[in-house]
């Protein structure tokens, strides 16, 4: 265990047995971990945390094995990657070899004091706050059990209660695979060696992130996808242009079911389902990718009077509240976005209504962006052309190829594009999907446009956009669009 859990002392007036009473409990150590500062001084906090006795678990999914050390591992990717464009446009550069544990142990050496040091302070760091360590259970409506490591049990009730105990990777339920020796996304970028195969079952935005960092790294990786397109959320024309290419770097099975997992010796092999019958495939690691779940079941959050959308979510409203009064959650146990920059959102909405009950505040889950880290970038905002169609809203679109834009000229980008969708009468921009260099810096100023209804016309129009600069792009597909 990572520092000493806190034992705390019993309380024994005014409330049932040994339970102890306290003004705010906090489950997670995520975006849960921003709520509490000096505004809260005089209330008495308690943190619940499962994941202390784990290396390096204390700050939540993010942190430790989400977007941080997969962002430094994309980079790093990017710059292995590297030699394949300079020789397309005539320089001479070589890929060598990567050095796993050097570069496993930069990346979370850097990571691992973090979250030390936000266990720390948890611990000691402000007179009015405490940190348990356990996995929280509710025992009815704002009662909590916490169990930690040792099997020792603190009961705990609450004026105020934040849910904010993440996900975990989802594991499906095939033959033989919690016999084969799997990883998941939290255990594979801690791998000890590098391995020469990889098998990557799962097509969505962690699948395809971690495809393009083991394959830059020269591991041979194969995709197994249920659907005939990778990233099949996306829009359409995003999921099939990006298949396609995917195609050429990896090995991308689409359209299979696994039947079946086995072990032989040190390789895992796994058996689909296809339309001529079987196939089978061997690897050194088999990465399971198939998504994320709400930890709401760990939690027994129904006990506590929670009410569960259909896929495991806690129900919240829009003002992250819970139908039990004092109640609130945020992040991947009640969004169905599962994005680090939206459950800070909701972070800020429950602080400001837990000091402000007579004026709470809204997260607004209008124009959330979200991007994929692979290679190419891929970045989207508002509605996608299928959603729109589904919905009957009107609707014209534009797009832009990087390779119609000067500084995509230059590059000889030939595969990426903006693609627009925009009201037809008043140029409201009613969705954004860009695919290729910079997509997730480009789009910024789209999503501002959309949060602040800058029209299409204005935003093309009104302003300088520099040449010959990445920009440009957009500019280009805004003045593309057919507007009445």
């Amino acid at each position: 265990m990572i520092g000493p859990a806190l034992v705390v002392p019993e309380c024994s007036s005014g409330h049932d047995g040994g339970m102890r009473h306290v003004d705010l409990v906090i489950i997670g150590s995520g975006s849960g971990n921003a709520i509490v500062d000096e505004r809260f001084d005089d209330w008495e906090v308690v943190y619940v945390e499962k994941g202390v006795g784990s290396r390096g678990s204390y700050g939540g999914t993010c942190l430790n094995v989400g977007c941080i050390p997969t962002k430094m591992l994309v980079h790093t990717a990017d710059v292995a990657g590297a030699p394949d464009e300079a020789r397309r446009l005539g320089v001479d550069l070589s890929f060598d070899d990567a050095d796993w544990p050097r570069i496993r142990d930069r990346i979370f050496g850097r990571i691992d004091p973090i979250a030390d040091g936000g266990q720390k302070y948890r611990q000691t760091g402000r007179a009015n706050t405490s940190l348990l360590t356990g996995t929280a259970r509710f025992t009815g409506p704002k009662q909590l059990t916490v169990i930690d490591e040792a099997g020792d049990v603190t009961a705990l009730s609450a004026d105020q209660i934040v849910v904010a105990a993440g996900s975990r990777p989802d594991v499906p339920d095939v033959p033989g695979l919690a016999e084969s020796g799997f990883h998941t996304s939290d255990s594979v970028m801690r791998l000890e060696q590098l391995p020469a195969s990889m098998v990557i079952l799962g097509s969505g935005f962690i699948a395809v992130e971690m495809a393009h960092i083991f394959a830059s790294f020269g591991v041979k990786v194969t995709v197994v996808a249920r659907s005939g397109t990778l990233l099949r959320q996306l829009d359409r024309d995003v999921a099939r242009q990006f298949t396609e290419i995917a195609g050429e770097r990896w090995d991308v099975r689409l359209n299979r079911a696994v039947r079946r997992v086995d072990r032989a010796g040190d390789r895992v092999r796994v058996f689909l389902d296809t339309h001529d019958g079987e196939e089978r495939l061997e690897a050194d690691v088999l990465l399971v990718a198939t998504g994320r779940v709400p930890n709401s079941d760990l939690i027994e959050a129904e006990v506590g009077g929670l009410e569960l959308a259909g896929d495991g979510r806690i129900a919240v409203d829009e003002t992250q509240a819970t139908p039990v009064p004092g109640v609130w959650a945020l992040g991947d146990v009640s969004s169905p976005y599962q994005l680090k920059h939206v459950a800070n959102r909701e972070a800020r909405t429950v602080a400001h209504n837990l000091l402000h009950p007579k004026d709470l505040i809204r997260t607004d889950h209008r124009y959330v962006p979200y991007a994929v880290f692979t290679e190419p970038r891929i970045a989207s905002v508002g509605l996608t052309e299928q959603q729109a169609e589904v919905n009957g809203i009107e609707y014209v679109t534009s797009t832009q190829e990087y390779a119609g834009i000067a500084y995509g000229w230059a590059m000889e980008d030939t595969t990426g594009f903006a693609k627009l969708l925009a009201d037809p009468n008043t140029g409201t921009l009613l969705g954004a999907h860009i695919m290729g260099p910079e997509a997730p810096t480009l789009i910024q100023p789209l999503i501002q446009a959309m949060q602040f209804g800058l029209d299409a016309r204005t935003m093309a129009r009104d302003q300088y956009w520099i040449h010959p600069a990445m920009p440009e792009l957009i500019e280009n597909a805004l003045l593309g669009l057919p507007l009445a």
